[in-house]
């Protein structure tokens, strides 16, 4: 017997990551030695101190059931603490803040809640590709704004068509940005709020990068604009500032009612965080900054190797201080596509296809900066000694 599957599934593209991830092995199997630069995925291990936070609610009884509801009322107390320090932004635990199971699902789920069949989400292009299969899966159609270089890689939303807009009920952002690496002002969040207000749109922010950042260059959240928690909601994720990616913990933050939508969503689909990651979670917002400090100098430090060395090869690299990805043109007369294999197959290097982020990425690709100085340095030499057809 042969299934067919949904029409919802059949519209997706291929999920860029298990696409590259079996290349990845076709090319280990033939014994290549791989710089494996491609998924963002923290190389090293959470701090000591967050997997003893982690031993210790495991042995405790009361976490051993499930965790319904918006998580643990102690987590998101945590949580509202750290946003307070960190953003001068004061939440309500009990109706602000809830607990996700890392913040990929809930980008996900999140559209669940408050978009219908016909309705428009307003996607970044290039840019994660949840946001638009999170569309798709209910029903909507997703409209890609062009994210350019000319811009820093903001949208221009002046540009979206006015039918376009008559449509659209959710606005994503996502900076510091992924793929590219880019940054928000304040100036642009207080223009997307006022945007958002003016054409009854729900503004969803995902922050999942918001402290991997060099020093002097913190980026700041939606929520600081006066008024924005009437329209907005923002996600975060503790996966990049503590290496925490395996653990699958982060939360949600902003309007009561987006907020209430969200948990309602993820009360049909799944039981909630494991109490002992959220407590996990909760060690890791109540720790010394130092523990985000130290994660964010490894990686100022491979930023400056990878950057190094790809500008003396001769590639133009988009200048960032934010996230752990670096954003580079592909050399003249080649294709995203072709010279990211062209670089696994002469160079032995991994890297993402700027146009698997949308068709506005074309004549990029994406390097990560979730592996060892050794190996970066490898990939420096390599890039070096790359001989372009």
């Amino acid at each position: 017997m042969e299934f067919t599957r949904s029409k919802a599934l059949q519209a997706l593209p291929p999920y860029l990551f298990i696409e590259i991830d079996k290349k990845k092995k076709a090319a280990l199997a033939a014994g290549v030695d791989l710089v494996d630069l491609g998924v963002g995925d923290p190389d090293r291990p959470t701090p000591k101190v967050l997997i003893k936070a982690l031993q210790k609610a495991a042995l405790n009884p009361a976490f051993h059931q499930y965790p319904f509801g918006n998580g643990m009322l102690s987590y998101r107390k945590a949580v509202g603490a750290w946003f307070k320090k960190r953003f001068n932004v004061a939440l309500d635990p009990a109706t602000e803040i809830v607990a996700t199971i890392g913040s990929k699902e809930a980008i996900g789920h999140f559209p669940i809640a408050f978009v219908n069949p016909g309705d428009v989400v307003l996607c970044p292009d290039p840019g994660y590709p949840v946001y638009a299969a999170g569309a798709r899966f209910v029903g909507a159609t997703p409209y890609f704004m062009p994210l350019l270089e000319k811009n820093g890689f903001l949208p221009d939303l002046d540009a979206i068509p006015w039918l376009t807009l008559r449509k659209a009920k959710l606005l994503w952002l996502n900076y510091p940005n992924n793929p590219t690496a880019a940054t928000a002002t304040l100036a642009f969040f207080e223009k997307a709020v006022a945007f958002a207000k003016k054409h009854k749109l729900i503004l969803a922010h995902d922050m999942a990068y918001s402290e991997v950042y060099e020093a002097g260059q913190k980026p700041p959240s939606v929520l600081e604009v006066p008024g924005a928690k009437d329209v907005a909601i923002e996600f975060h994720s503790l996966s990049k500032t503590f290496n925490m990616t395996g653990w699958r913990v982060g939360f949600a933050v902003g309007h009561p009612q987006l907020v209430a939508g969200l948990a309602s969503a993820k009360g049909n689909l799944d039981s909630g965080v494991v109490s002992a990651i959220q407590a996990m979670g909760e060690a890791a917002l109540k720790a010394p900054e130092s523990l985000a400090k130290g994660v964010r100098s490894v990686y100022k430090k491979r930023r400056a190797i990878l950057v190094g060395g790809l500008k003396k090869a001769g590639f133009s690299v988009f200048p960032s201080q934010a996230a752990f990805y670096l954003w580079v043109k592909v050399p003249q007369g080649h294709s995203s596509a072709g010279f990211c294999s062209l670089l696994l197959d002469k160079a032995g290097i991994v890297a993402t296809p700027g146009n698997g982020f949308g068709a506005s990425g074309e004549g990029y690709f994406r390097l990560t900066l979730t592996a060892p100085d050794a190996r970066l340095k490898l990939a420096v030499k390599r890039l070096s000694q790359l001989k372009l057809d």
